[in-house]
């Protein structure tokens, strides 16, 4: 059998290898998040952890509608002070914060590039049940 089909398949989410192997690393410390701010990864992530080095509260969202008080959020989940979230097995191209002075964002890379997360949206899970 030709292999000939699979001469222009494209890495994308579904690409199990990329998962498989061990994450480039990301890292990016300080993060201000006093309003929404977004962290972009170079590529689709492998997992995420979020450390909290402060002493307020921080939330944690795959949308700026998830995670904004102003808006009603509530599609997050909170980081405590002085705390860590588990290493989250996730595959985003983003995620957004707030409600903290300073985060730290450690994450895996593939090599799977942000546009094959492309929704309506643009390169993100927004409008998804639980996103926001």
């Amino acid at each position: 059998m030709s292999s000939s089909i699979y001469a222009n398949t494209k890495v994308g989410l579904n690409h199990v290898p990329a998962y498989q192997s061990s994450g480039v690393p990301y890292a990016k410390g300080g993060v201000v998040a006093n309003a929404p701010t977004k962290v972009e990864f170079p590529y689709v992530t492998r997992w995420v952890v979020v450390s909290n080095p402060t002493t307020g509260s921080l939330r944690v969202g795959f949308s700026e509608a998830g995670v904004d008080p102003a808006a009603a959020g509530v599609n997050y989940f909170t980081v405590h002070a002085n705390s860590t979230s588990p290493r989250l097995e996730l595959k985003v191209s983003q995620i957004w914060l707030v409600g903290t002075a300073k985060a730290d964002v450690v994450a895996g890379l593939t090599g799977i590039l942000p546009a094959r997360v492309s929704t309506s949206d643009g390169a993100s899970w927004k409008g998804t049940d639980g996103v926001g």
